[in-house]
């Protein structure tokens, strides 16, 4: 499942970069271990059906149909309250672990436009959102926002995943905001068969403004565990990921959670380095066995 910002495209195109590196990641795995078991799964996933739980199109302008775009926006339609604090969250990771990016500093809790301005400025120097355009950051913001603020848009997004869950289904693999949909329509779906959940840069562990609003919410401090005994939880974080801000979820759904940091290069957030790590080939092929 796809993360934020790709309302124009679709299951299709997202899946012509996803399907060759998540196969790639298999292969690497397959190199590197002597399960039979697991180079079978790893051999013979082209036999297994891959389908994108698509949603990007929740977020897309109405009469996008005609290619209508993305409107403009800048630094003025960063929104007072949830916006602004994932804003200053992700400005506060990418200056700790990347010495072209100056910290907030102390007025970050001012979040004037000024401040948003400051803020969207230093995100662009820095290797991870570089290239990005003001706008795209702004709008990655904004659906972050929608997704936990409207509960239109979350049940429209988690749909795509329950329609795609069948019998059968025994891996679900979810990036950025798509690893949120996807552990929430888990969550919502008792019985389930999903043996394995992989979340690749995942935001579920920042506290207040991710993690304290998940559905279910949490209680006493612990997120739901969303399967029954059998699945395993294996979550991917490269360290220099801004959005995966919190790496470890143990802390915050429990010991079973299986933690690995991998290593994407200048793509720190990008899913196909994700999907092509022996990490994640090994978690996929231990659902499918």
């Amino acid at each position: 499942m796809h993360g934020i910002g790709q309302q124009v495209l679709g299951e299709g195109s997202l899946l012509k970069d996803w399907q060759p590196a998540l196969l790639d990641g298999l292969r690497r795995h397959a190199d590197t271990t002597a399960s039979s078991r697991s180079v079978a799964a790893a051999l013979d996933v082209r036999a297994v059906d891959v389908a994108m739980a698509f949603y990007g199109d929740v977020f897309r302008p109405a009469g996008s149909f005609l290619a209508v775009g993305d409107p403009i926006l800048g630094v003025a339609d960063v929104a007072a309250g949830l916006e602004r604090e994932l804003l200053a969250a992700w400005w506060a990771e990418a200056a700790r672990v990347d010495g072209r990016v100056a910290p907030p500093g102390g007025d970050t809790l001012a979040a004037t436009p000024q401040w948003v301005q400051r803020g969207l400025m230093q995100l662009s120097n820095s290797r991870f959102f570089a290239g990005a355009a003001l706008r795209v950051m702004v709008r990655d913001l904004k659906q972050v926002a929608r997704y936990l603020t409207e509960p239109a848009v979350r049940t429209a997004a988690r749909a795509r995943v329950t329609e795609l869950l069948e019998a059968d289904t025994r891996v679900v693999v979810a990036h950025s905001l798509g690893s949120v949909v996807a552990y929430e329509a888990l969550c919502a779906t008792p019985g389930h068969r999903v043996r394995a959940l992989v979340t690749l840069g995942s935001p579920l562990g920042i506290a207040n403004l991710m993690f304290d609003r998940l559905d279910p919410a949490p209680v006493d401090g612990q997120g739901a565990w969303p399967g029954d005994q059998e699945l395993v939880w294996t979550n991917v974080a490269d360290p220099g990921d801004v959005v995966a801000l919190v790496k470890d979820l143990r802390p915050r759904f429990g010991r079973r959670v299986r933690n690995a940091v991998v290593d994407n290069g200048a793509k720190a957030h990008s899913v196909v380095p994700y999907l092509t790590d022996a990490v994640t080939g090994a978690a996929i092929a231990a659902g499918l066995a």
